[in-house]
């Protein structure tokens, strides 16, 4: 089934006036109601529904685009409705700390049974913005709803049945390399907020990861391993060897290799769920054909499918 199947003329805003993200949602949603019975019907529930989720967490997901939504109990239906803004209105990324100038906004209704439909839909236009950026750009300009639909048709963009890895996958992480230092990556930890980055070399092609572990374990003299009093250590001298060369030495040398981590982009949501959960793994990496795709954490899999 193509992504361009679930959109409907009727159902593209080509002239939204709202100044904020709360503002065009309930622009939008008040246009939906104008053309369908069932949403005029839950109106304000519908609109309480999409700002409450919105405030919650952002639906940015940068390039301009948001992907408000949410999902209604016995509503029976689902609608992707389309709004174009000439003046674009700051909106947060979602789970970050960025805000991004959205000029265009996915607006998705649907009943509560139907997760995978959106979780389907929101991996369609990440995949526009990522893939497709000039077709982007010419949707965003682009003032006539059936050309709108034709773009996206363009696009062709498959949607299949199973949830699988490249859904859910966080493809904005950027990757570590082996030149990286100590230092460098443990800024990026801290700052991303995160417990291991991938790494990659010059082309792309997926190494390993690195984490906490290695960073502390790297301060750790190695005999401590043998021993089974450490009460006699004084405070921080094992990390000294770290403090003097965090500048210096890169993760070369560091960084971990495991084929448990590694799963390509149509591995099935359940599979990562159970590797997650039997094997105790926090972040799995997508690879196919060697090649980094993208990073999967377990909170991804709450954020995206448990309570999307």
């Amino acid at each position: 089934m193509k992504f361009s199947s679930y959109l409907d003329p009727q159902f593209i805003f080509t002239d939204l006036k709202g100044r904020n993200p709360e503002e065009i949602i309930r622009e939008m949603v008040g246009r939906v109601a104008e053309k369908d019975k069932k949403v005029n019907a839950s109106k304000q529930l519908i609109e309480d529904a999409v700002i409450r989720r919105e405030r919650e967490i952002p639906t940015g997901i940068g390039s301009g685009i948001a992907i408000p939504h949410a999902r209604i109990e016995n509503l029976n239906d689902f609608i992707v409705a389309i709004g174009l803004l000439d003046t674009p209105v700051e909106g947060n990324i979602a789970a970050t700390h960025q805000v991004d100038k959205v000029d265009l906004v996915f607006l998705i209704i649907s009943d509560v049974l139907k997760n995978k439909n959106i979780l389907k839909v929101m991996s369609a236009v990440s995949k526009i913005a990522l893939r497709k950026k000039d077709l982007l750009e010419k949707i965003k300009k682009e003032r006539n709803p059936k050309k709108v639909i034709e773009y996206i048709q363009e696009a062709n963009i498959e949607l299949d049945h199973k949830i699988v890895a490249e859904d859910v996958l966080s493809p904005d992480v950027v990757p570590a390399t082996p030149d990286n230092t100590l230092e460098e990556i443990a800024k990026r930890l801290i700052l991303e907020e995160t417990s291991g980055l991938p790494v990659v070399d010059e082309n792309d092609n997926f190494l390993g990861e690195i984490t906490e572990r290695e960073l502390i374990a790297y301060g750790m003299p190695n005999y401590l391993s043998l021993m089974e009093d450490l009460n006699f250590l004084t405070v921080g001298e094992p990390f000294e060897e770290y403090l003097v060369n965090e500048s210096k030495v890169t993760i070369k040398d560091l960084y971990r290799v495991s084929k448990d981590i590694i799963i390509d982009s149509k591995t099935p949501i359940m599979e990562i769920c159970f590797i997650m959960v039997n094997k105790g793994i926090t972040r799995l990496y997508v690879v196919d054909d060697g090649k980094y795709c993208g990073m999967i954490k377990r909170s991804d899999i709450i954020k995206k499918v448990l309570h999307i």
